[in-house]
């Protein structure tokens, strides 16, 4: 299964992933770099402005990515008990791509009108513009 990332609010895109793979499906997530963020720029900035401080301050961890495709694969795994052999298996299932690769480009992609962002002037940020600012 082939989900597009385009336009897709971050955390039903997250959500939606996790339950088709604990169900045990294969889960390809691409242009994870266009997934939105709702919320006010400056509180979606700070916060992960606050979680790179945490990560460059204490070099034992926890490391948060500041990679687009890294962040949705974070958010995810921050959705599955991971640490179990179940979830383990379904994190594993899940692969996550800025771009769409060359064995993907061909295939039917989903793209659900839930993950939208129907109105437009909602408050929100692009992956890619939050990776690059942190």
């Amino acid at each position: 299964m082939i989900i597009e990332g385009k336009n897709a609010i971050l955390g039903r895109l997250c959500s939606y992933a996790t339950k088709q793979a604990l169900l045990g499906k294969e889960i390809a997530i691409v242009n994870c770099n266009e997934v939105v963020i709702l919320g006010s720029r400056e509180n979606i900035l700070e916060k992960y402005s606050i979680m790179r401080k945490k990560d460059s301050s204490n070099l034992k961890g926890p490391f948060f990515p500041k990679v687009p495709e890294k962040i949705v694969k974070r958010v995810i795994r921050g959705m599955l008990s991971y640490k179990q052999e179940r979830g383990e298996k379904a994190l594993d299932r899940i692969m996550c791509y800025n771009k769409v690769p060359a064995e993907l480009e061909n295939a039917k992609k989903i793209h659900l009108e839930s993950f939208s962002n129907e109105s437009k002037r909602a408050k929100m940020v692009k992956l890619n513009e939050v990776a690059r600012l942190i």
